[in-house]
């Protein structure tokens, strides 16, 4: 399975061909981010079956649908903004071009999957759990590679109403798609 290195680069180069102020603020990834060298999200996404054929381009919208979030929330590994505004304004915009990306696919049951892991990592993040939109990333990027699950639509609940061991039910409804669980 590619790294998340993998990822950023093929990241990079991708804004690099939109062009505009997305790629006047591009910079390689940095070589000493350490869960770099492990598969992400998007990686994770692109290995299941759902992507069999095209699991560049899953990648690649997956990868900035992940920016955008991160240029919410967290570190951005490969778009560098002057200022907060201009980091949520850039995020929107890659939330925007990953989904509309999806779109093109036709992949309509992913594009609804991965706007509720931008909801629900939204409201992880006010919440202040950062646990817990990991385990909304990881659990949406399985949902959009190998399928949603029942575990997996009642584990979203879960996550909506705050529920203590929401991380951990999507977890391992997570795992358990991944094992070839009931879909």
């Amino acid at each position: 399975m590619r790294s998340a290195r993998d990822g950023a680069h093929a990241l990079r180069e991708a804004l690099q061909s939109e062009g505009g102020t997305v790629a006047a603020r591009l910079r390689a990834p940095a070589a000493d981010r350490e869960p770099l060298d492990q598969p992400g999200p998007a990686q994770l996404a692109a290995a299941g079956p759902r992507a069999r054929g095209q699991e560049l381009e899953y990648e690649v919208l997956l990868e900035m649908i992940l920016e955008g979030y991160r240029l919410h929330y967290e570190k951005p590994v490969v778009v560098c903004p002057e200022d907060q505004d201009l980091a949520l304004l850039l995020g929107d915009q890659l939330y925007a071009l990953g989904l509309a990306r999806l779109a093109e696919l036709g992949d309509l049951e992913a594009v609804a999957e991965l706007a509720d892991v931008i909801s629900l990592a939204a409201q992880a993040h006010s919440a202040e759990d950062p646990d817990l939109a990991g385990a909304v990333w990881e659990a949406g990027a399985v949902s959009v590679g190998w399928g949603a699950s029942e575990a997996h639509r009642a584990a979203k609940a879960r996550a909506r109403a705050h529920a203590a061991d929401a991380g951990d039910a999507l977890r391992a409804a997570a795992a358990d798609a991944r094992r070839g669980g009931d879909l």
